[in-house]
């Protein structure tokens, strides 16, 4: 496993480095959209509901809409304006025992792995936790937002639980529910007679996804009987082919640059060289790339030209 997040948990006075590691994983099968006729890759444009032109992502902002119908629209200036939240710090709130918090909550678990120095300490939180049969209420940052978690233990790992906040569990507002039920002492008898027969320990490992592996036989089946067929190369755009050439001429700039700066010369190109082909497949040359803006132009007019220096 990789490491994605590295801090300390603090309580009280005691500080315990940590990382963190994703607990789950997501086996799902992911299928791309294809053309059938020639397996090519469905893309989608983004282009404005209004006039249908196809907008730049540098043209698009984020959107809130109100209820009565207004839009109010941020942009990064708006959202950078915002308070960051930051820092490397689990903070223990407090303890509370096991049994109060409510499953719902539970979002996304992640591992806590301490570092060499900190093996006695995570032990001793661990220990803690497991023989007071509590869990602790953290605050933390990840990805620059906030969030509530718990600490709980799962054998010898302490397990990081991310908890929805409070006002994003929905309460189930059912009518029905409040109506007057009749149970007779006979059909409760029956009931719980049928829980206890069909009663057992929990073992997840009885459980895999059927559906899954139904999936995974046909593709299998199709890739031995022939068939499947070669997934198709995309062809490179001449805008990437642009922007690699943009790139080469601005690393040679770079270094005519350096050069110049240290007394040398830049490089000179020679005339038996053959150009760097380009990476698009196109027949037509590509249409060299509008700058874009003027400051960009200016630049490229006053960059020198790409040159290398004849061999001796």
């Amino acid at each position: 496993m990789r490491a994605m997040w590295s801090g300390a948990v603090s309580f009280g006075l005691v500080s315990v480095p940590i990382k963190l590691y994703s607990a789950t994983t997501n086996h799902d099968i992911r299928f791309h959209q294809v053309h059938a006729a020639d397996g090519g890759r469905i893309k989608y444009k983004r282009t404005c509901a209004i006039d249908g032109e196809e907008v730049e992502y540098a043209d698009i902002v984020k959107g809130y809409e109100t209820d009565d119908g207004e839009l109010i629209t941020l942009d990064d200036a708006d959202l950078d304006s915002l308070p960051q939240v930051s820092g490397h710090e689990i903070d223990v709130i407090e303890f509370v025992p096991a049994d109060q918090i409510d499953p719902m909550l539970f979002e996304k678990s992640y591992y806590l792995e301490p570092e060499a120095k900190a093996a006695k300490p995570y032990a001793l939180l661990r220990e803690a936790l497991v023989q007071t049969d509590r869990m602790a209420v953290v605050r933390f940052a990840l990805r620059q937002r906030e969030s509530i978690a718990l600490l709980r233990v799962r054998g010898k790992a302490i397990v990081l639980q991310t908890m929805l906040w409070p006002d994003e569990v929905r309460e189930p507002e059912f009518d029905i529910l409040d109506a007057v039920v009749e149970l007779r002492p006979q059909e409760l008898t029956m009931a719980a007679s049928l829980v206890e027969s069909l009663g057992a320990d929990f073992d997840p490992s009885r459980f895999h996804d059927e559906y899954r592996d139904a999936v995974e036989e046909m593709i299998e089946r199709k890739r031995t009987t022939g068939e499947s067929r070669p997934a198709p190369v995309e062809k490179t755009t001449s805008d990437e082919g642009d922007s690699m050439t943009d790139l080469l001429s601005a690393l040679q700039a770079s270094v005519d640059a350096a050069r110049a700066k240290s007394g040398g010369t830049p490089a000179e190109k020679d005339e038996d060289e053959k150009p760097v082909p380009s990476r698009s497949r196109a027949k037509k040359p590509a249409a060299p790339r509008k700058p874009a803006n003027k400051e960009e132009a200016d630049d490229k007019a006053d960059a020198p030209r790409k040159r290398t220096r004849k061999p001796a």
